[in-house]
């Protein structure tokens, strides 16, 4: 095992084995220059990061807390995924002007439409700030090293002089054993410019989401509107477009395999540094109850979503959503499979061992915490995914949450403005009747794979899926939660305010309410029998993390550490890269317009091809966009190490120009948030030809592209 396993990165090219063996989310203040310019970077790192002058860094920003995008015009034109603006999409859709189906693309400016709560970050400066966040807790136990820690969080952000319109953001690294002080601007003022429809911008859908090869178009526009001042203000007629500091250059040119290239954005979360004992729950356990959940959810959504558009608009953005994970973990139990993550993390840890015997103690209380924990966290999977995707269940427990801030005069009138703001918004896309099939068959699937102690008593009766089934859509008929019961003269989900007029009434009801009962019974049960056991231990397990951070980087002295993600702002660098996954099986770094119209079902959901496109691709009617090989290019893959919150991010090449927009990954290489294995993990990207072609030929918007730097 071990001879196969060093084998296998020994065999890898020399200058990706030395760059990537352990992929990098690399802080970009603390870039390694050497390295980069090794694999082919032509500009410098201050060109990447400079908080003295403009930068690539004041083109990129979180877009909504979630993606990133990146202005591509001196106009404020913002660029981003289909799917991380299908929420805005969906919002300005109905059944009659279904912009999801049929795109959207303003005509000019004056079209632009808005989108009230969206915003984006820039990220203005990053400083180092372990000395003052950590000052004054050494010998320091929890609960008072947290305090002391967050007291020093404040008083070092109150020191420091920032506009209104900013704010300054504290992060841990490694596991709290670094801190940096992020100073974020935000605009407000954030308008929907375009959007192919969904079969482009969401082609091949849940079938080949995290599927290489890749046909998707997956990409949106909005433009950033500030105040004459080119300041931040709410939304406003007289706002003008956003000027910004720098804009990215779009190239066109063609992309060649081992071409270098880079990623800069907000990756979500990943745990590179785990040890073997928790990468092994995470492939036996907690993944594969997550994924029973989900799949039980998404097939009884789907079966009513292909047979009803109203269901399917309003149930577009939720499905998407659920399915993302669903089929990310399925990836990513089978690669850390297959690429022996387990075994090389023992291998690992053996050679720390080896060089600092100390650590043998810490691997010891780790393994001994995380079996103590195995039964607790089971649950902790199953309960919460059950209560996240039974929207009713969910709806209950916002409800429970509500009567429990009023029984313990927490509710005041702002928390209770946010509380009916958030139920009208959930109402709006909600089906009841649905969603009582949907309930009905997690209660099935919870009552069968939960231990028995963790369930409430009595029940074992939810077993029998089929029998469920009636007894909860009685439930959901006689239940005000979900509206088709009412209460004070209303029923919720058709007038919250009403609903809400006397809040004693809806008190008393609520508590019969069955709905309710059977979320609390459900509650009650996992906070007595399973929450306190899986959250202390999890307390013991973090700060022993901590301490194993510590000494992983202080004994490890030939590894360069990155810090786990955390939607903080990074970069990360590779090269256009194909792949060989599996036995017998070699993908290209490419696909291009052809393979779309190899894929095309008429009528599909997830397959139908627009007939404008069918028209350009019959007529090779590509302008400026087409290849060496005389096609379209649609995607491309690189070894970037990427994750949740890299979608949208900007690829950029060796000088600096946009030539991708980074969307997902090779469902082979999911196991990057856990184990990155530069055999097997690629992110994929929507080529810029691709993204331009759509907007000109397509779309019939060149005035956009007019904004644009066009590199050819």
């Amino acid at each position: 095992m071990t001879k196969k396993i060093l084998l296998s990165v020994f065999l890898l090219p020399a200058a990706m084995a030395f760059a990537q063996q352990y992929g990098g989310m690399w802080i970009p203040t603390e870039l390694n220059e050497k390295e980069m310019k090794d694999l082919g970077m032509k500009i410098s790192a201050k060109d990447i990061f400079n908080p003295q002058k403009p930068s690539i860094k004041d083109a990129v920003v979180q877009f909504n807390g979630g993606c990133t995008a990146e202005i591509i015009s001196p106009k404020g034109l913002l660029l981003t995924n289909h799917h991380c603006g299908y929420g805005q999409i969906q919002a300005h859709s109905t059944v009659q002007n279904d912009l999801l189906s049929n795109g959207f693309w303003a005509k000019n400016m004056t079209g632009e439409l808005p989108n009230p709560g969206v915003k984006v970050d820039f990220i203005v400066d990053i400083k180092e700030v372990t000395y003052q966040v950590l000052e004054g807790t050494d010998n320091l136990t929890e609960p008072e090293l947290t305090k002391k820690i967050n007291n020093n969080i404040e008083v070092y952000k109150n020191s420091q002089k920032i506009e209104s319109y900013q704010s300054i953001l504290v992060k841990p690294m490694y596991y709290g054993n670094k801190y940096y002080a992020y100073t974020i601007e935000t605009y407000k003022d954030i308008r929907l410019v375009g959007a192919p429809p969904q079969s482009i911008g969401k082609f091949g859908s849940d079938t080949d989401n995290w599927v290489w090869p890749r046909h998707t178009g997956d990409f949106s526009m909005f433009r950033i509107y500030a105040d004459k001042n080119n300041k931040p203000a709410e939304f406003s007629k007289d706002n003008v477009p956003y000027v910004p500091k720098h804009y990215l250059p779009v190239s066109i040119k063609d992309k060649n395999e081992n071409d270098f290239t880079f990623v800069f954005g907000f990756p979500g979360k990943t745990t590179e540094y785990l040890p073997a004992v928790a990468v092994e729950k995470i492939m036996k356990d907690i993944d594969p109850a997550r994924i029973a959940v989900r799949d039980v959810a998404l097939k009884t959504l789907d079966e009513k979503m292909r047979v009803d558009s109203e269901t399917r608009i309003k149930y577009a953005s939720k499905y998407a959503s659920v399915a993302n994970y669903w089929k990310k973990w399925i990836g990513e139990v089978e690669g850390l499979k297959k690429s022996n993550a387990v075994e090389k993390k023992v291998m690992y840890e053996g050679s720390l061992v080896a060089k600092n015997p100390e650590i043998k103690s810490t691997l010891d209380q780790l393994n001994k915490f995380y079996n103590d924990q195995a039964p607790y966290a089971l649950n902790n999977a199953y309960y919460t995914e059950v209560v996240k995707n039974a929207e009713t269940l969910k709806l209950a427990g916002d409800y429970y949450d509500f009567v429990t801030a009023v029984e313990a005069g927490r509710m005041d009138e702002k928390e209770l403005a946010k509380l009916k703001t958030k139920l009208s918004s959930f109402y709006k896309d909600y089906s009841a009747e649905l969603d009582s099939r949907v309930t009905a068959k997690l209660l099935a699937l919870y009552a069968n794979k939960t231990a028995p102690q963790f369930l409430p008593a009595g029940f074992n009766k939810f077993k029998d899926e089929n029998a469920n089934i009636p007894v909860v859509e009685e439930m959901s008929k006689n239940s005000i939660i979900t509206g088709r019961t009412a209460v004070n003269g209303a029923a919720l989900t058709a007038d919250i305010e009403k609903g809400f007029s006397n809040q004693d009434k809806l008190i008393r009801t609520l508590k019969k309410d069955p709905v309710y009962q059977l979320y609390v019974s459900m509650k009650e049960t996992y906070m007595k029998t399973a929450d306190p056991q899986y959250t202390s231990l999890q307390a013991k397990i973090d700060a022993l993390q901590k301490k194993f951070m510590a000494q992983q980087m202080e004994t490890d002295k030939e590894r360069k550490f990155f810090p786990d993600a955390n939607s903080t702002l990074r970069v990360t660098y590779g090269k256009v890269k194909g792949s060989a996954p599996r036995d017998a099986v070699s993908y290209g770094y490419q696909t291009h317009l052809a393979g779309v119209m190899e894929k095309y079902v008429p009528g599909d959901y997830e397959f139908d091809v627009p007939k404008k496109l069918i028209d350009l691709y019959n007529k090779k009617d590509f302008g400026i966009y087409k290849d060496k090989t005389g096609d379209v290019p649609v995607g491309f893959t690189a070894t970037n190490h990427t994750t949740g919150g890299n979608s949208g991010s900007p690829a950029l090449d060796a000088n600096g120009n946009l030539v991708g927009l980074n969307f997902d990954r090779q469902w082979e290489g999911t196991m990057s948030d856990i184990n990155y294995d530069p055999r097997f993990s690629r992110n994929i990207m929507v080529d810029t030809k691709y993204i331009l072609f759509i907007i000109e030929k397509f779309a019939d918007s060149k005035w956009l592209v007019d904004e644009m730097k066009v590199i050819k």
